[in-house]
């Protein structure tokens, strides 16, 4: 009877397995695909727009930038030795 249900286990997880491998590669029809290049390219106009209104010298609250003479805020860059 041991046997049987060590027997078991595997051919659980095989029916298990192709199960969702019917399941994974199923034929997904809710997002026609002019649909999903249509939302992609609305994206990357949105991208676009969000990247050409930043302005230079400015946070991203809008405030301007603090720069403390050479080398921003930290002071000057070490040296190399």
């Amino acid at each position: 009877m041991a046997a049987l249900a060590w027997l078991l286990i595997p051919v659980t997880a095989a029916a298990v397995a192709a199960l969702w491998s019917l399941w994974a590669g199923r034929r997904r029809t809710t997002t026609p695909d002019s649909a999903g290049v249509a939302g992609y390219e609305r994206f990357r106009a949105a991208m676009e727009r969000s990247r050409t209104d930043a302005r230079p010298g400015h946070d991203r609250a809008g405030e301007p930038a603090e720069l403390s003479g050479p080398g921003g805020p930290d002071g000057p860059a070490r040296a190399a030795d």
